[in-house]
């Protein structure tokens, strides 16, 4: 089986076909490769017209060792090729080695007289002894690559439809190709000791178990990259795998555990639908999809029970041979789950953590010596956790020793000689820009989707781009997916320094997110300029009590977040006009603003009662993002004329919306309207020029029997969703539409015919 290390070298074949080919070249393996290939998987088919001597060739080798899977097709006399014995116990292994995938087909051929040699097999072999000795070691490593690879699980064929088997194999083919390693870490020091002592832990010659190991040690010290390591080293020898990240911050609700179970399930029972309505369903699903399956599950930062009762409760759950590993901080949860093995996740030995931090801090700049004593001392400082060890060789790479011995100060300077100082040194390094960023997303945004984070804080005037990728670059946070991470270290330090700021009142502090810091802050008159932005997610809605000044004296509020914050307002309640972003859904008015201009550029009420937008919007300039969704009230739209740099407007299931403001017609910033489900809409402009416009939605407008003539300034609409709507007919404007490449009419039962016009448009498709 593959070691960590070994998982990294390059693949340039997706599957190594190996195979006789007087038996099956111009029939079987002809369509199987043609198959295969345009299936667009990339494949090495061994031709044994090229095949000279008993000796497989440097380049045959090559190809099944970078080769992800290998298909050894028995075909009758198959075992009669040396050429063909050597490549099965080539690929064979391969299989040992370096977690190569073999799948055997059988192909009117019995397995027990592949597995057996017998019958055709056993004559072959007897030749072979004649003719290289009984006792030959060439013979016997043929004999026993028969053996196993004959033992193997595959396909079997004797008669039949070829069609119908080449399509198992090509989607059995996908389906492993589907399953790739993890991306582990750039230098995965002290990776492959500790993988062999798991899987030495893991039993996986057992297989009359189900076993559940722990790895537990503190933050930073490699449990994740460990449980990846091991996950790459042993993933293929289970019928489906999965790897849950984050558990702990992807269960704090009921909601957000029925999206974990339906993510394993995805992942171990691909192609098949899932439904899941809540947990106990999920859980029971798991049990009746995963009691016949041998799998291996990981979920990652578990810190709560009832993640795993959700996930992987009962052993019984999974089939035999299944492995169950959690990583956490918690040991006493292990022993309250009562795991079968606890392992602790030490910090690296001294060797170990100097190579890992050579390899960070000299990896390009190899020239530059530094003297030892100064290595020792942040090997000093780090002891030995992976996490500050990486962090402290991107931090001094390429830095000369003055650098490194102004750095080494700093941290002598501190009474407190723990991880979070060392940490810190990253951030004090930053530019405002940056430290503003940082601070925001380790007390707001950790784990939220990159446009979002942008978004919000491009609006608080902060160059987000370039201080998001310094950010990534000093490694204080990661992208994923399209999400920014941040390690839990890393985290807690940021949090750290804005409690600094004042420990003992909130007030006086930059950022708000706790619960009671909020609402003390809230509930009476005693908001300061030293606050900059709350943000508060409630799980569940909550009753709360607003003091109509809360707000007074925050000059310097930039950000206001409410998630299930409910109020009542016995007065009206004003903000400042500083505030940059403001997203209070289920809010039941909008909240009052300064005399003069303000600097607002997101407002998200959605779900609110609000009836219609107050004349103070002439002072909105700088909106660029308005969402009154499901606003279920609001009976006007909006008049734009306010707000003229408007790029979004969120209209969506506003049941009561009955006209489009006639000011949407000529605005020039507008790109994306959605006035999707608004079903007792029945008035738009008579004509649009909104240049800008890229996404109109009008989907679900029942009442909407007519679309505006568009103007051939409407050169940058892309989208437009007229599903479900009562339209008769498209304008012959909509030629103008050069851009347009989706447009969708499924349900217009009342549209007959289509302007020839519309055959203009060279994006969209018929």
């Amino acid at each position: 089986m593959a070691s960590s290390s070994s998982s990294k070298r390059r693949r340039s074949y997706d599957v190594f076909l190996s195979f006789r080919g007087m038996d099956a070249r111009n029939y079987f393996l002809g369509h199987l490769y043609t198959a295969l290939d345009q299936s667009g998987i990339n494949t090495y088919m061994d031709s044994e017209d090229l095949k000279k001597g008993e000796q497989i060739s440097p380049a045959l080798m090559e190809a099944i060792e970078e080769s992800q899977i290998a298909i050894v097709v028995f075909s009758k006399d198959f075992a009669s090729s040396p050429w063909c014995l050597e490549d099965v116990a080539k690929i064979m292994e391969c299989k040992e080695q370096r977690g190569l995938m073999v799948f055997p087909v059988f192909y009117k051929v019995e397995p027990r007289e592949v597995r057996g040699q017998r019958q055709g097999y056993a004559e072959a072999m007897a030749k072979h002894e004649v003719k290289f000795g009984e006792d030959s070691e060439k013979v016997k490593r043929w004999k026993k690559a028969l053996l196993d690879a004959g033992s193997l699980s595959g396909w079997h064929f004797m008669d039949g439809y070829e069609a119908g088997l080449i399509q198992d194999i090509i989607q059995e083919i996908s389906t492993q190709l589907d399953r790739m390693p993890l991306d582990v870490a750039t230098y995965q020091v002290g990776m492959d000791s500790r993988v062999l002592e798991l899987k030495t832990i893991l039993n996986l010659q057992s297989k009359d178990d189900v076993l559940m190991v722990g790895l537990w040690g503190q933050g930073g010290v490699g449990k994740t990259t460990l449980a990846k390591a091991i996950y790459n080293a042993i993933f293929r020898e289970f019928q489906g795998s999965s790897f849950l990240e984050h558990v702990r911050e992807n269960s704090r609700s009921s909601n957000d555990l029925v999206l974990l179970q339906v993510k394993l399930l995805s992942e171990l029972t691909p192609g098949k639908k899932i439904t899941v309505l809540n947990v106990g369903g999920g859980s029971q699903l798991i049990q009746e999809r995963l009691c016949n399956k041998k799998v291996l599950i990981i979920l990652d930062d578990v810190d709560d029970e009832r993640q795993l009762n959700a996930l992987a409760r009962d052993c019984e759950w999974f089939a035999k041979g299944s492995r169950i590993i959690i990583t956490t901080r918690d040991k006493h949860l292990l022993t309250y789950l009562g795991v079968d093995h606890i392992y602790e996740v030490k910090t690296l030995e001294d060797g170990e953590a100097l190579e890992l931090f050579r390899k960070h801090a000299f990896r390009r700049n190899r020239k530059i010596e530094i003297m030892r004593n100064l290595v020792d001392s942040v090997l000093h400082y780090a002891k030995g956790l992976p996490l500050a060890l990486e962090l402290w060789g991107c931090f001094l790479c390429g830095r000369g020793e003055h650098e490194w011995k102004s750095t080494l100060q700093k941290l002598t300077k501190s009474t407190n000689k723990k991880i979070n100082d060392v940490l810190k040194v990253s951030y004090d390094g930053l530019e405002d820009n940056e430290k503003e960023i940082f601070l925001d997303i380790a007390c707001f945004f950790k784990g939220q989707t990159t446009k979002y984070i942008k978004k919000i804080l491009d609006s608080c005037d902060f160059d987000t781009t370039i201080g998001v990728q310094i950010l990534i670059e000093r490694s204080l946070i990661s992208e994923e997916k399209g999400y920014l991470h941040m390690h839990d270290l890393i985290q807690v330090m940021g949090i750290d320094i804005v409690k600094e700021e004042s420990r003992d009142d909130p007030s006086q502090r930059s950022r708000l997110w706790l619960h009671d810091d909020v609402f003390y802050v809230l509930s009476g008159d005693v908001g300061t300029s030293s606050i900059k932005a709350i943000v508060l997610k409630l799980p569940k809605p909550e009753e709360t009590y607003i003091c109509p000044n809360a707000f007074t004296n925050m000059r310097k509020l930039r950000l206001l977040i409410l998630h299930n914050v409910d109020t009542s307002f016995q007065g009206p309640i004003h903000l400042p006009n500083e505030l940059r972003w403001l997203e209070w859904p289920n809010c039941s008015m909008i909240p009052e603003f300064g005399y003069g201009p303000n600097k607002l550029v997101g407002l998200d009420m959605q779900n609110g009662k609000i009836k219609q937008v107050p004349g103070q919007f002439k002072d909105f300039i700088k909106l660029k993002f308005i969402s009154f969704r499901e606003c279920q009230s609001l009976v006007c739209m909006p008049d734009l004329n306010c707000t003229p740099n408007l790029e979004l407007l969120d209209l969506s299931k506003c049941k009561n919306l009955e006209r489009a403001h006639e000011s949407v017609s000529y605005h020039n910033k507008l790109q994306f309207l959605n006035l999707g489900e608004c079903s007792k809409l029945h008035h738009l402009p008579n004509v649009l020029h909104s240049k800008n416009l890229q996404l109109l939605n009008l989907n679900g407008c029942s009442k909407l029997q007519r679309l505006p003539d568009f103007s051939d300034k409407m050169k940058g609409l892309q989208g437009l969703n007229l599903q479900e709507t009562s339209i008769e007919g498209l304008p012959a404007s909509i030629e103008n539409l050069i851009s347009l490449g989706e447009m969708d009419l499924s349900g217009c039962k009342k549209l007959a015919v289509l302007p020839s016009s519309i055959y203009r448009l060279p994006k969209l498709e018929f």
